[in-house]
């Protein structure tokens, strides 16, 4: 089991990020802490993605203030992100994990076993020879998960991991999140997905024009939602 990880609790505080006269997150407090994954929800707009990014340490409040273990400005050694096209590089699928081990600072010494380890966690150990960019786009997805987990995170985000993918690939990931959130990872996603969300979620955190509008336990958000917005958008309504 991992030890406690110094990054943990991730909290914002009054966050609003703006761009000229838009404002993506308005005015954001909430806590991200250790256990089961946290999932992300909301109208496309919402300020999902750009919660991720700030809570990854991509992107700077415009007001309020973000820490990690209670600290600022913390360098993002044990924090990962992945999106939802990530970019292949032209090697295979092997070298591109020693590639980001290397940027992680892995001995050379152990990149062999780790990498082995890694394509192995997330199915393509058969694959570690095939060029990246040949690989289907599940496959792709779980290569930038095996990528991300090189960095030895003690959380990782996700955005959108399988928004573009398939049934069979959806279910790949989702068997990689289930399986990196039991290594005592903290998962924090994204996702458009009502179902995903019910099938991954310790809890839910429902974004709607840059606010929280609720969160909770994930049994009790889909059980009995308290806000008017969540059981609008939990009917399939269109949140405008």
């Amino acid at each position: 089991m991992r030890a406690p990880s110094s990054e943990l609790p991730i909290e914002f505080e009054g966050v609003t990020v703006a761009s000229g006269s838009v404002t993506i997150l308005d005015d954001v407090s909430l806590i991200f802490d250790g256990g089961a994954p946290t999932i992300l929800i909301g109208p496309n707009g919402s300020g999902k993605s750009t919660l991720l990014r700030v809570a990854m340490g991509l992107l700077p409040p415009s007001r309020g203030r973000v820490t990690w273990g209670g600290r600022i400005d913390v360098p993002p050694l044990r924090r990962a992100i992945v999106f939802q096209r990530p970019v292949m590089l032209r090697r295979s699928a092997g070298a591109n994990i020693r590639f980001a081990l290397g940027a992680a600072g892995v001995p050379r010494a152990d990149h062999v076993r780790r990498t082995g380890e890694l394509l192995e966690l997330v199915g393509l150990a058969p694959l570690a020879d095939r060029a990246a960019r040949r690989l289907s786009g599940g496959e792709q997805q779980r290569l930038a998960l095996a990528r991300a987990l090189a960095r030895d995170p003690a959380v990782l985000f996700l955005d959108e991991p399988t928004a573009s993918l398939d049934p069979v690939a959806t279910k790949a990931v989702e068997d990689i999140i289930r399986a990196v959130s039991a290594r005592n990872i903290k998962v924090v996603m994204a996702t458009h997905d009502l179902g995903e969300a019910r099938r991954l979620a310790g809890d839910i955190v429902m974004l709607h024009r840059g606010r929280i509008v609720e969160r909770g336990p994930a049994a009790s958000f889909f059980d009995t939602p308290q806000s008017c917005e969540a059981r609008a958008f939990l009917a399939g309504d269109l949140l405008i």
